[in-house]
């Protein structure tokens, strides 16, 4: 809020805070004092699901039914930063509630959440799940089945399915080395990336050419503050669904 006011462009990573009522009012002052402010959802910049994106924008999926986003870490981080995270849904699942606005382009309708710990009990006594299942159903009947875990054995694993009239097409983690051993025992490909570090370094570097190229070209920002605000009220309801049991309309939010 403090750049705001001081007429400063802003590049702000997710969520924009923890507090609701905190990020209304900044947005009010972003707003009135009119500065150019990107949120940080660089997986929207990542080359393979851009491309995933305009085949949707393009008609060659047709008419959209499903969308299926698995997002697994290769490990838990400390339980200090877990108090402090917001939780699984604030923290991780944040950015696939984003990618499932950015493709689908509607307003989500109703979700639905279970969360467990499988993982780590530590992570229940922190207040937290270490697994989470979420069902989104947008406005226009596209359903979005995300699921989230802290811990995969086998790496960073981040995939999308889209599915529609017209076919399917997904997104399937890029390893390390595209070599192949192959013996008599089968076919051994390379391991997944380590983290989000390596795995997202092209679109990390492509959302910060994306902000400086909006400044420079005073063009509007490709990922903006409300769409922050709708990634964080899917999160709170998401939670909140999880919490209750019960599916939860995002019309109760705004009640």
């Amino acid at each position: 809020m403090q750049l705001a006011k001081a007429g400063k462009a802003i590049f702000c990573e997710k969520p924009l805070d923890l507090s609701l009522e905190k990020v209304l009012s900044t947005l009010e002052v972003i707003k009135a004092v009119g500065v150019p402010l990107m949120l940080a959802f660089n997986q929207r910049m990542d080359p393979n699901f851009q491309e995933i994106k305009q085949c949707i924008v393009e008609g060659k999926i047709g008419k959209l039914h499903t969308i299926h986003i698995i997002s697994r870490d290769p490990a838990p981080p400390p339980i200090a930063y877990i108090e402090s995270s917001g939780g699984l849904f604030m923290d991780m699942t944040i950015h696939d509630f984003d990618m499932a606005n950015y493709l689908v382009a509607d307003e989500v309708e109703e979700v639905y959440a279970k969360g467990v710990n499988l993982i780590d009990p530590e992570i229940g006594k922190a207040g937290d799940i270490d697994t989470g299942y979420v069902l989104l159903t947008f406005k226009n009947q596209v359903t979005v089945l995300i699921e989230s875990s802290r811990k995969a054995v086998y790496g960073y694993d981040q995939r999308l399915e889209v599915f529609g009239t017209k076919g399917m097409m997904k997104a399937e983690n890029p390893l390390k080395t595209t070599n192949q051993f192959i013996d008599h025992t089968g076919v051994h490909l390379s391991q997944n990336f380590n983290f989000f570090i390596d795995r997202y370094a092209a679109s990390y570097l492509l959302e910060v050419t994306a902000f400086i190229e909006a400044l420079q070209q005073k063009k509007p920002m490709p990922i903006t503050g409300n769409d922050g605000l709708k990634a964080m009220l899917l999160a709170i309801a998401v939670n909140k669904s999880m919490h209750e049991n019960r599916v939860v309309k995002m019309s109760e939010l705004l009640q």
